[in-house]
């Protein structure tokens, strides 16, 4: 089985979101016509982004969605991401699909331990993909072979989240206190939605990037590095980084937590 790398790309959005958002919030606020709101939005649609931000008037955000396609990532990571429920998502089946490259995920705390533990981690791997075969060979159903399959295995989605969730999503997933993988495909995520629409996501991530830490007693105590990585992030966004300098930030910051 040989190991994968986290791939993401922002597939698609929601065409102009800041002007979309801005409308739907001034439409609550006015007696106007829908139309003429439009025009009223029109050159000003990121002061109306920033009011709402601060009221906390969140409703409008989900008039804006964005789609991802991710791959190189387990099915841990899948049985996360899938708590996250105001989302829509599309998974590559192991009922459907025969699992023909055997592809894993390597947790850098086994790749920390160095190439006798990566050895012994990627025999194991083989171990159940040859276990998996065998199954197959004795005519079992893909859809019941892949019991022996680990969590390691590799998975690939669509999956599509409107602002107001994918700040919530930020917020749990770019804290410190989340797993790893998860963790770095949200910082990834995160980058691509702030080339795009900084306006919506600039103060994004984590409670302790724009306040006080929601963790408590179970905080890091890393509220300066997250702050500095947030803004690292926001600079990569701005100079209009691509999705493979994006997502090679993403890997060497998580990379260094663990």
């Amino acid at each position: 089985m040989p190991e994968t790398q986290l791939n993401v790309t922002l597939l698609s959005h929601t065409p102009d979101p800041v002007t979309a958002i801005a409308l739907a919030g001034r439409l609550c606020y006015s007696g106007s016509g829908i139309l003429s709101l439009r025009e009223d939005v029109r050159g000003r649609a990121p002061q109306f982004v920033e009011k709402l931000l601060s009221l906390g008037h969140l409703s409008p955000f989900e008039h804006a969605s964005f789609t991802f396609g991710v791959e190189g990532v387990s099915r841990a990571l899948l049985a996360q991401i899938t708590r996250h429920r105001i989302a829509s998502f599309s998974v590559q089946s192991q009922r459907y699909v025969k699992q023909e490259g055997g592809n894993y995920v390597v947790p850098p705390s086994v790749a920390a331990l160095g190439d006798a533990a990566v050895a012994r981690f990627q025999e194991q791997m083989d171990t159940a993909w040859g276990f998996y075969q065998e199954w197959l060979a004795a005519g079992l159903p893909a859809e019941d072979a892949r019991f022996v399959l680990p969590n390691a295995a590799e998975t690939r989605m669509v999956f599509t989240m409107n602002a107001r969730e994918l700040m919530h999503f930020f917020s749990l997933r770019c804290c410190n206190r989340a797993q790893w993988e998860i963790r770095r495909l949200a910082w990834c995520m995160l980058g691509l939605v702030r080339r795009e629409a900084p306006e919506l996501f600039a103060s994004a991530g984590p409670a302790c990037v724009a306040g006080a830490c929601s963790e408590g007693r179970m905080s890091c105590g890393k509220q300066d590095a997250v702050r500095a990585r947030s803004a690292a992030l926001a600079a990569c966004a701005k100079e209009g980084a691509d999705d493979a300098e994006l997502l090679a930030w993403a890997l060497a910051e998580i990379n260094n937590d663990n």
